[in-house]
């Protein structure tokens, strides 16, 4: 998750005072002064990090990857899921975002050259700030 999206949850956890975990296979640092983030270390064992998040995710969560499998694992559970960019991925969208990554993978180890992601520009932490605000007012207003 590119820096500039991690700073946006931050700021909007303090600002809502909500409880955000932070999880990877290496030690993360959390923000000064914001009692309500955490981080959670996993072992550096393969999709460690994954398992950890898919068994402890509930119903009303929310998550931020851009990691398409894992974000297929969540969203039939009732799991939001938002990557960096401010994309939401729903129960309709997921099977073709996963079809789609698939597909770019199988180029690739092809030597397919494929290009990279886009640049995390203004416009993309734009679209991520107001993925996560309505995001987070709606599974608010459900609670």
């Amino acid at each position: 998750t590119p820096r500039e999206a991690k700073e946006i949850v931050f700021r909007a956890c303090k600002r809502l005072q909500i409880s955000t975990v932070l999880v990877a296979n290496m030690r993360l640092q959390t923000p000064a002064g914001n009692a309500l983030v955490s981080a959670v270390q996993v072992t550096g064992e393969a999709d460690a990090a994954d398992r950890y998040i898919v068994a402890t995710a509930a119903p009303g969560d929310l998550v931020v990857t851009q990691d398409i499998p894992l974000a297929a694992l969540l969203v039939p559970s009732g799991i939001v899921v938002l990557d960096p960019r401010g994309e939401e991925h729903t129960p309709e969208s997921i099977g073709e975002r996963l079809s789609i990554r698939n597909f770019m993978e199988q180029a690739r180890g092809a030597g397919m050259i494929t290009g990279g992601p886009r640049p995390y520009d203004a416009r993309a932490r734009q679209a991520f700030a107001g993925a996560l605000d309505r995001a987070l007012v709606r599974l608010l207003r459900a609670r």
